[in-house]
């Protein structure tokens, strides 16, 4: 990932939509803030800077937190995004559920629904989709006239590739017509990007905007985000990681053999544990159990040899760790990885981790989802 300036201001009569994004994309990272304050960090005038917070305000995206006082003169007002103010709906298709969650502008799921699908085919998800945006209405129904988009999950990879697909039968479908009961533009990714943008917002009142996200689903995915926006590659498959051969004493493996949730399941059952959810894998965790403990150790080494490849490669300010396996057991990973010496981003200035821990839930992607809806709302599109 290569170094870059903070986005600048373009005139209001080339872009009012780069500029309103470059606003929210400030309180969005930097809480509540002052009309000058977003002025100095986003290049526009102070008169720009007034304008659009009227019109924000007008659209009820914004509100009054409080005052504060400067150097000279009145107090100036503060402003903070009004989590009421937008919604967005993100979905995801498993190969065995449909899961949904809204998110309000902030990025805090404020409803969520898991769905068992006996077989995940295109026309059995699109029959549930009018029922799921019933229902998460009804949790919140001043979101009716306020949603943004739908964003949705998938296992990757996407299209024709030498790796198959865990939803056999999606290749080639059009997005806007599998979703069309939702009434609603549609944003597609892979599940691991997905779960990145829903990072990405956490992590962005820390100002970490360029990181990379290794995620537990089904097996493991990578996610790259830069300066905000996604590296999605040519066909919207960067970052299989999964498949990258390591190498064993038993010779060159796949990472995701040695790394996932069907890695650790697999040893388990081996060593006669049922570990078939996340709650049994906790369970286990807390227990002390050392088949799993084993397991830790092994996958460690080959966490290590990820982070840095991906380390050298990308360059990120961290690399989080997310997805659906149990917090502990991550952090426990996080803990005992042999991380390499030889890293361009071991600098003496580095104020973040190597590793991290992200969002542990069999919600981050479906969440990440939505949050792919929020991430255009608060990035801007042009180039500064």
């Amino acid at each position: 990932m290569f170094q870059s300036s903070a986005p600048r201001g373009v005139t209001p009569s080339r872009s009012r939509d780069h500029n309103r994004q470059l606003v929210l994309g400030q309180l969005q990272a930097g809480g509540a803030l002052g009309r000058a304050e977003i002025a100095r960090r986003t290049g526009l005038s102070t008169q720009a800077v007034s304008n659009i917070i009227a019109e924000l305000e007008g659209d009820g995206l914004l509100r009054v937190e409080g005052t504060a006082r400067g150097s000279r003169g009145l107090p100036a007002r503060q402003y903070v995004l009004d989590a009421a103010g937008a919604y967005a709906l993100g979905i995801e298709v498993r190969p065995g559920a449909l899961l949904a969650a809204l998110l309000d502008l902030t990025g805090r799921p404020v409803w969520n629904a898991r769905l068992p699908l006996a077989r995940a085919a295109p026309e059995a998800v699109t029959a549930l989709l009018p029922g799921l945006r019933d229902s998460a209405l009804a949790a919140a129904p001043g979101a009716a006239d306020r949603l943004l988009g739908a964003g949705v999950a998938l296992p990757g990879p996407f299209g024709r590739t030498g790796i198959a697909s865990d939803l056999p039968g999606w290749d080639g479908l059009s997005a806007a017509e599998v979703f069309a009961p939702l009434d609603l533009a549609i944003t597609v990714e892979n599940d691991a990007n997905a779960a990145a943008l829903g990072e990405r917002i956490a992590l962005a009142p820390e100002g970490v905007t360029s990181f990379a996200c290794l995620y537990f689903g089904t097996g493991l995915g990578l996610a790259i985000v830069q300066d905000g926006r996604l590296f999605a590659g040519a066909h919207g498959n960067a970052g299989e990681i999964g498949h990258v051969p390591i190498p064993t004493s038993e010779g060159p493996q796949p990472l995701e053999a040695l790394l996932s949730r069907l890695s650790v399941e697999r040893h388990l059952r081996e060593a006669g544990r049922a570990a078939a959810d996340m709650d049994a894998l906790a369970a286990l965790h807390a227990g002390g159990d050392p088949a799993l403990a084993d397991w830790i150790a092994g996958a460690a080494g080959p966490l290590g040899l990820a982070a840095g490849l991906i380390e050298n490669l990308l360059d990120p300010q961290t690399i989080v760790l997310c997805g659906a396996m149990p917090e502990g057991i991550v952090r426990a990973l996080v803990e005992v990885a042999p991380l390499p010496d030889r890293s361009v981003a071991r600098r003496p200035d580095r104020t973040q981790p190597p590793l991290r821990v992200g969002r542990c839930s069999r919600l981050a992607a479906v969440i990440g989802a939505g949050a792919l809806v929020l991430n255009r709302t608060f990035t801007p599109a042009l180039a500064a």
